[in-house]
């Protein structure tokens, strides 16, 4: 076992969460858009290897990366993994794991920690790869990036907290232990709407247990992901612990998922790609030897309730920002608005009238509303606005905007949507907000609980008995009173839903470790 993790932890700073930049200020606004002309001169044009053992790799081919805000811009080029790399990363992952799995757990906890200060340093960088990847403004870049180094944090204090074991109830006649120890190679599978924050949430839970990692990035954002890997490895993180692979998802999806020497899935996506690796996982290969563990987060469909009493200006503001923040495409993004019927068309006006306020322009500019990922992803969103024009009423929005060279939406909003509709019950993935009447505020959370998904919702509300209906009631793994349903905290507030949302594994909190862990309890007789 290490040294104890409360005398270990005594050494460290007390944790505060990473601290937003300050963009109304114009020394920190001038060294941002310096940051961009950086990352184009070092980066743009560039073509990036596979990470494999410890070289650095080519595979058959390449594929290009397009800046979604101006997509005439190819910005960089990733390689394409061959299904003979894949089985190479998986076995150069299992004979790294003999090692790492018997790494101190300071050592883990000293590279996280390195690891943040590196980052410190270097976020503006990191803020422009990921604009010029997937569209993220300023802010939102920023937001992620610091979640970055707040996982670092934790992910260094959670290491030591759980090395130490748990105590048990004792025998007169035994000495007797509970420890945890790490399972073997854990795939890490990505998305490119956080493609720094989740990922890295999700390889840090693997190698501070003590597993290591074959890290698939998705296709769209793979240089913010390898940025952060080579920073870990500039923090002293052994190269052979992360594998990198880029490519098809016909060499490295199933197949990866398949691999019977693969022990864990850790996987964020859609809901259909997150229960198509379930099911999979479930199969037991040929060769395999234990039942492979899946996590999942899997999307959301989140809504906000409004209720009578509550602070309608405070309520209209934060339902404007979590619904069309980096366009609505985030899992937790409030996506329905229910409000009860008397204060309604209050709420409604409000929310139409600081949308309508919101710019729609340049990521790199810093715009409040930049595009969706890809023009596929636009034309499925007005697929569900067309059908909506049929069934609601449309509020504001509806079009694509014109001008611009990407995949861009208006902030869209439809009211008196019905609970069956599909604008309710599906997950859209773009700046669209529905408003739902409700009759009263108990109604309001039965048509919040009306949803497969049970992700993040807010709760608006001056009366402390509602409020306390709603923690009981509100069938969400995480629930925020009177402020938005977005910007989990890494540490503080833990991230994972219900129901079809995935697993529940809540990222950044004190039980994420288990995931990567099996127990051990050892009984000796004196």
């Amino acid at each position: 076992m290490a040294p104890s993790g409360p005398a270990v932890l005594e050494g460290f700073l007390p944790f505060e969460h990473e601290p937003y930049f300050d963009y109304s200020q114009p020394e920190v606004t001038q060294q941002q858009r310096f940051a961009y002309q950086q990352v184009r001169q070092r980066y743009v044009g560039q073509r990036f290897p596979l990470l494999i053992g410890e070289r650095a790799v080519d595979g058959d081919g390449t594929f290009a990366v397009t800046n979604p805000g101006d997509t005439r811009e190819s910005v960089w080029h990733f390689q394409n993994a061959t299904a003979a790399q894949l089985e190479e990363a998986i076995g150069c992952a299992l004979e790294a794991f003999e090692s790492w799995r018997w790494s101190e757990p300071m050592q883990r906890a000293s590279i996280f920690k390195r690891a943040a200060t590196l980052l410190r340093a270097r976020r503006m960088e990191f803020n422009a790869v990921m604009s010029l990847e997937n569209g993220k403004n300023w802010a939102e870049a920023d937001g992620e990036v610091a979640e970055c180094v707040d996982h670092f944090e934790v992910f260094a204090r959670e290491t030591l907290k759980w090395a130490e074991g748990k105590p048990v109830y004792p025998m007169p006649d035994e000495h007797v232990t509970t420890v945890y120890e790490p399972l073997g190679v854990v795939a890490v599978i990505s998305p490119w709407n956080y493609p720094a924050a989740i990922p890295l949430g999700m390889a840090l839970g693997a190698i501070a247990a003590g597993n290591t990692v074959v890290w698939k990035p998705a296709s769209e954002t793979p240089l913010s992901s390898l940025l952060m890997i080579e920073l870990l490895f500039e923090a002293g993180l052994p190269r052979n612990v992360i594998q990198f692979l880029t490519g098809p998802d016909d060499v490295l999806g199933d197949p990866l998922v398949d691999h019977p020497r693969v022990r864990m899935i850790a996987f964020t996506g859609s809901r259909e790609i997150g229960c198509r690796i379930a099911e999979r996982a479930a199969r037991v290969q040929p060769g395999q030897r234990w039942l492979k563990r899946v996590m999942a987060e899997m999307g959301g469909k989140d809504a906000t309730v409004v209720c009578a009493d509550a602070d309608l200006d405070a309520a209209a503001t934060g339902i404007v920002q979590s619904a069309f923040g980096y366009a609505g495409q985030k899992c937790s993004a409030c996506s329905r608005a229910i409000v009860e019927d008397s204060v309604y068309d209050q709420v409604l006006e409000r929310v139409v009238q600081q949308a309508r306020a919101l710019h729609v322009g340049l990521p790199e500019d810093n715009a409040a509303v930049g595009p969706v990922i890809h023009q596929g992803s636009l034309e499925r969103i007005l697929r569900y606005i067309e059908a909506g024009r049929q069934s609601a009423t449309l509020a504001l929005g509806g079009q694509a905007v014109e001008g611009l060279h990407g995949a861009y939406l208006a902030p869209t909003i439809f009211g008196d949507v019905q609970p069956n509709d599909p604008l309710f019950q599906e997950e859209i993935f773009g700046p669209v907000l529905t408003f739902t009447r409700a009759r009263d505020w108990e109604h309001a959370l039965e048509l919040a609980n009306d949803s497969d998904y049970g992700l993040t919702g807010s709760f608006y509300s001056r009366d402390p008995q509602k409020i306390s209906a709603a923690r009981r009631r509100f069938h969400v793994g995480n629930l925020y009173i009177n402020r938005k349903c977005t910007g989990a905290m890494s540490g503080t507030h833990a991230f994972g839903g219900y129901g079809m949302s995935g697993t529940n594994a809540k990222v950044g909190g004190p039980d994420y470790l288990f995931w990567f862990l099996q127990t051990k309890t050892v009984a000796q007789k004196y």
